[in-house]
């Protein structure tokens, strides 16, 4: 493969991202450019991406339930 046509590939790659980050945006996913790139990735990987969906939305109402309980060790 050509330096042009790698090169053609990887801005068009940088251009579909940009698309899916700004669609990402407008729909509040809260998925920065980076998970979202390895979301895709994981997806082109055969990942059912319903079932990304439902752990990505697992992993933060765990990481919210985390963040609300009270700390333990806060006590004097």
């Amino acid at each position: 493969m050509s330096n042009t046509r790698e090169s053609d590939r990887i801005s068009a790659a940088q251009q579909t991202l940009d698309t899916l980050h700004d669609i990402s945006q407008l729909l509040n996913t809260q998925l920065d450019k980076e998970t979202l790139a390895t979301c895709v990735g994981m997806i082109e990987s055969g990942v059912n991406p319903e079932a990304l969906a439902a752990v990505i939305q697992e992993l933060r109402r765990e990481s919210q339930a985390l963040n609300v309980q009270p700390s333990t060790n806060s006590r004097h």
